[in-house]
């Protein structure tokens, strides 16, 4: 009996426990995500309706989280990039909302680099993971 309630208790809390990151990043030091991959959607990062998903708000790392990945990046032809937080925006539903409401905001970074034409916008989720990729019409810093 003590045993089948035992394997009922641990039943029930792997079933409720959520893991937190799904997705494993690796660094290539504190301060920049290693990314491998291009991506070939091109709203992927570009558009708020498919933010880039770094994560990191549930260490309190979220915004060091946006900068290790915006780090990572290079211009089209392996240019150095600069960028500036343009602020939040964008409610999205997530159920990493801190607060409980479901909805959390997305950040905005404005992107450019020497010889760009203008800048460009890069929304980030801090609260939710997911694979990192370069945004298309961006490289991988070398």
């Amino acid at each position: 009996m003590k045993k089948i309630i035992s394997t009922g208790i641990l039943v029930i809390m792997f079933s409720c426990a959520s893991p937190k990151q799904a997705v494993k990043t690796n660094l290539l030091n504190n301060q920049t995500f290693e990314i491998t991959e291009i991506s070939t959607d091109p709203t992927y990062g570009l558009s708020s309706k498919n933010p880039v998903q770094v994560g990191g708000v549930d260490k309190s790392e979220g915004p060091v989280n946006e900068r290790r990945f915006l780090n990572a990046l290079a211009g089209p032809n392996g240019e150095e990039i600069s960028y500036f937080r343009a602020g939040s925006c964008c409610a999205i539903k997530s159920k990493n909302d801190p607060f409980g409401f479901g909805e959390v905001l997305l950040d905005n970074y404005r992107v450019t680099w020497k010889g760009a034409k203008d800048t460009i916008s890069i929304y980030i989720n801090m609260y939710d993971y997911g694979t990192l990729k370069a945004p298309m019409g961006f490289t991988i810093k070398k």
